[in-house]
């Protein structure tokens, strides 16, 4: 079942629970208006007009005794006026016995009047008779013997209606005990099965779903291991069976994740390693091989002025290209030494001024630019933070591509440099020979040239230093789309000396 017919249920039973004590509610209060209408609406006013016939034959009664005693007519008024009430009363006393619970009183009603004829035949209208035309009148203890029966009657009829009345009232009691009965027994069943209702909802739902919760928070603790057993209704079985998925592939991922890091903790042992053995081969090369490389340099450049002009023209030749091919040998081993420290040999990052290292990699340049009448011209530079001695080398290196690929004077290159966020963007713009979109990425590549050595000399590791140290400090270098033959255009990257509100302010 799902949580939504789970609570149908629940509340279709509370529903039932409360019809059933409604229907209950509403047959015990009817029974006790049925018998407080038989106590209030029917004996009650019959024990009234019981007395109204009692007080009426009463008076009657006293009527024919004055009248026999006084023999004047005006005596017998209580005797017709009683005579009209006895048939009101008796009207009242029989429509308000009509009820089936009440036999004995409409019994005692008919004695009544059987008795009250009685009299009235056999004493009362013989003796009015008798004094109207001048007989002697019955005796008055034959009419006392019948009115005595009478009032016998009445109080039979009296004590009837009083029982009656008790019975009645015992059951008015019963009634709302019943009543009262009926409503605490449905208030606590109402309760009872409000709490059944929430007990079992906790039990199929709330349980479930705690011990759902309790298991995906060990899924989030990293507990992952321990399979989930989801129950409960189909909702949370199903949520249950997609977490119990989930896990089964965050376990997959983590023993993969376990293997990609043995293994690349494997390739870092070996990338050490590497490492190590690179270091080592730059220390030969600095110190090993830089020494024959230099007894070779110095040995054929004394064959070249000690010899020259002196051997044929072909043996100059050969000396030259020796000397030439040792002086390039000599600059791409310093320059791969020097590619190979970037990021190794761990200088302090510190605030730097970029008009201070541009002056700096001048100077280094002084002879060349005096030669090549190159102008450098900059905008005010800001602080950032960095290794100083690496990003000389990256204006040195922005300087001396200027200077060697420069085209028609005038020679001139340009710095500036504007806020980007958390970094300063500088350019770097030269008005040389320029370099194409497509070879944008290739001119970064260490030993990627885009001239031959004749053309232009170089070893091709002065801009992929200038990537490698730009990336080094967190920054990015790329060149700008340009015409060609208007020039190139470097862009790049450095992390500023402070923040940015601290700028902007």
């Amino acid at each position: 079942m799902t949580v939504t017919q789970w609570f149908a249920l629940m509340v279709g039973v509370l529903m039932l629970v409360a019809a059933l004590g409604l229907a209950a509610g509403v047959v015990a209060l009817d029974r006790l208006s049925d018998r407080r209408a038989l106590l209030t609406d029917r004996i009650d006013p019959a024990n009234i007009a019981a007395l109204r016939l009692s007080n009426a034959l009463q008076a009657q009664e006293a009527g024919v005794r004055g009248y026999a005693l006084a023999g004047r007519d005006e005596f017998l008024d209580p005797y017709r006026t009683g005579r009209t009430t006895e048939t009101e009363a008796e009207g009242s006393l029989g429509a308000l016995l009509a009820h089936e619970e009440l036999a004995v009183p409409r019994t005692d009603v008919r004695r009544v009047r059987r008795d009250a004829r009685t009299w009235r035949v056999e004493y009362a209208e013989p003796v009015i008779e008798a004094i109207r035309v001048g007989r002697e009148p019955p005796p008055a203890a034959a009419g006392k013997r019948r009115f005595d029966a009478l009032r016998r009657t009445l109080a039979a009829q009296q004590a009837n209606l009083l029982s009656a009345r008790t019975q009645a009232r015992a059951e008015l009691d019963r009634a709302a005990r019943f009543l009262n009965a009926i409503l605490i027994g449905a208030a606590a069943l109402v309760v009872a099965s409000i709490l059944i209702a929430t007990l079992t909802l906790r039990q199929v739902i709330v349980t479930p779903l705690a011990r759902l919760a309790k298991d995906v928070r060990g899924v989030v603790h990293g507990s992952f291991e321990r399979p989930l057993a989801p129950s409960g209704p189909r909702e949370i079985a199903q949520l249950g069976a997609d977490v119990e998925g989930m896990r089964e592939r965050i376990v997959a991922e983590v023993s993969a994740l376990r293997d990609a890091e043995l293994a690349l903790m494997e390739q870092a042992r070996e990338l050490q390693r590497s490492n190590e053995e690179l270091e080592q081969f730059a220390y030969v090369a600095s110190h090993d091989l830089q020494e024959p490389l230099r007894k070779v340099a110095s040995f054929t450049q004394m064959l070249q002025r000690r010899y020259g002009g002196q051997l044929d023209e072909r043996a100059d030749t050969y000396i030259d290209f020796a000397v030439d091919g040792a002086k390039r040998m000599q600059d791409l081993i310093n320059d791969l030494l020097a590619f190979s420290r970037v990021g190794r040999v761990n200088a302090p990052i510190e605030r730097v001024e970029t008009a201070d290292l541009l002056r700096d990699a001048a100077g280094r340049l002084s002879t060349a630019i005096r030669e090549s009448g190159m102008e450098i011209a900059a905008s005010e530079l800001p602080p950032v933070r960095g290794d100083a001695g690496l990003l000389t080398a990256v204006f040195q290196n922005l300087i001396s591509n200027a200077i060697k690929f420069r085209g028609e004077p005038p020679h001139r290159v340009e710095f500036h440099a504007e806020r980007d966020g958390r970094f300063w963007l500088f350019t770097c713009a030269d008005r040389g020979i320029g370099v194409e979109d497509e070879y944008g990425e290739r001119i970064f590549v260490i030993f990627q040239r885009l001239h031959t050595r004749d053309a232009y000399d170089g070893t091709g590791i002065g801009l992929a230093m200038c990537r490698k140290i730009i990336e080094y400090h967190g920054g990015r270098i790329w060149l700008a789309p340009a015409e060609p033959g208007r020039g190139a255009r470097f862009h790049f990257t450095l992390p500023a000396d402070e923040p940015q509100e601290e700028h902007a302010a």
